[in-house]
Order: structure tokens, then sequence, then C-alpha cells
């Protein structure tokens, strides 16, 4: 695995940094990513003191702004010549609504609209790699998610769970659709439930324990690097297994539609 470049999202803390941290024990170049820079250095400096030897970089972006986003793009594509692996992991949780840099309510502009952007802007360097991987970080709270394209930003009626559990269901839509798509090509895309984690996302959104990093980022690094999957898309994994997800994204329909609506918001035509 040591040729493999993986970027994760969201990997200054929590599933993220754990992730990161198996990534660069098992050989991978990690391009970490996180919206501080200043944790983004500590970041860094906490997994060398780990693994000496680790091979890391970072980039910053707030995945608020598509602008940002697209620098750290344009950043990624002057240092490195591909990307095998892209692991779409940061999320939050919002109780209230409030509004991205672009006018997109937060919870859905970062956890999905971000994710989606971000891939868009890396296929040039997915597709240089001989056997990519997108890796999209869902939750089980998608199961519970319903679509009311007349609501999907909480434009309607906000309520910090649905508005979660919607954004989960978008991460699956994508995973899944995206894969459709790219069944001709050599990249996989992949999604998965992380396990009820310990993280500072389950604090504030559901005050409950959860299980250790560890068992976290299981799931992420089994489907960046494991030969097993090397092949396997459009599933959607939990404990490193494939696991029937909600029946809301088999409708082709309804995703091709949840697609082209994506498309519009981040001002792309296709992918």
């Amino acid at each position: 695995m040591e040729d493999k470049i993986v970027l994760v999202t969201g990997s200054t803390d929590g599933i993220g940094k754990q992730t990161a941290l198996e990534l660069a024990n098992q050989g991978a170049t990690v391009l970490l990513h996180g919206r501080h820079p200043k944790r983004l250095i500590d970041t860094m400096k906490e997994l060398y003191a780990k693994h000496r030897h680790a091979k890391l970089d970072i980039f910053h972006a707030d995945l608020s702004s598509l602008n940002a986003i697209r620098k750290m793009v344009v950043d990624l594509e002057q240092k490195y010549p591909r990307l095998d692996v892209i692991i779409n992991n940061a999320g939050v949780f919002m109780k209230t609504r409030e509004l991205s840099h672009d006018g997109y309510e937060m919870t859905f502009a970062v956890n999905h609209l971000a994710h989606f952007f971000l891939t868009h802007l890396c296929m040039p360097l997915l597709r240089k790699s001989t056997a990519a991987r997108v890796i999209t970080v869902s939750s089980i709270a998608h199961m519970r998610a319903t679509l009311d394209f007349e609501n999907l930003q909480g434009e309607k009626k906000f309520d910090g769970y649905d508005a979660y559990s919607r954004s989960k269901l978008a991460n699956v839509l994508f995973a899944v659709e995206l894969a459709e798509r790219l069944k001709a090509s050599h990249i996989t895309s992949n999604t998965l439930h992380p396990g009820v984690i310990a993280t500072k996302l389950l604090a504030a959104g559901f005050a409950i324990k959860g299980a250790s990093l560890e068992e976290g980022a299981e799931t992420s690094v089994y489907l960046a690097l494991s030969p097993e999957v090397a092949s396997v898309s459009g599933k959607y994994f939990a404990k490193k297994r494939p696991q029937p997800y909600n029946p809301i994204v088999d409708n082709v329909e309804i995703r091709k539609r949840f697609w082209e609506h994506s498309c519009r918001l981040v001002g792309i035509s296709e992918f």
C-alpha cells in the first residue's frame, strides 16, 4: 500500500484523524484536510509522534465554501500527479438552521454538497490512478430519512436530526449513483456506516456513549486499502460487510433527480 495517495476530509479530529493514522501506519501517503490551519499542523505533529516515518501532507479548506474547496483542489493538482483514494469523512450536526458561505443550509452543505463538489473536482486526479476509490462516510441514521425535494435544506421546517439523517441519505444516494456512472471506469464508489462512535459530533447531536475511534475507522480503512473490495462498487458497508441501505436509494429516478439538483447547486453541468 506504500504507493497509495489518500485524501481524508475532516482528519483533524475523531474518526478522520484515526483513519489517517491507520492509513499512514499501512504505508499510504495521507493528505490531511481540515478547516483550521493550526489544528492541521498540530494533527500532523501528533501523527508523526505516533509514526515517525509517516508520509503526510496538509490541505486547508472550509467545506462550507465552494470557493475554498476549489482552491484546495488547485493546490492538490499542483503537488500530486494523481489521487488513489478520497475518503469523504468530514461531517457536522447543527441544532439550529445556519447557512453556509454560499447560502445553503450548513448540514446539507458540509455533509453532502462539499463532498459532491470535491469529488467532482478531484475526478481528473482520480482518473490518473490505475485503480481509484471514492469512499463516503454516511450513517445508519440515513435509514430513517425521507426525501422531500421542497425541504432538502429545511426551507419549510428544520430539525437538527432530520437535517443530519437527510444529509446521510444524500451520501448514500451520491455514492450509489456515482458508482453507476463510473461503471465503465477503474474508479469505485462505496459508502459506509462507521458505527456509533465517541466523537464530538455524537456528543453534539445525540448525547449517548459511543464505541472507540479504532472501531470507527475500521471500515473506512478497509474500503480504502483492502484488495477484497478492489472491484466492489455501489455498496453500503458496516463492520466491513455490505448491508442493506434505505430503499429510497434504489429508485433510479430519485437518484437521478437528486444528482442533477446537486449539480445545479454547486454550479456544474456533469461529472
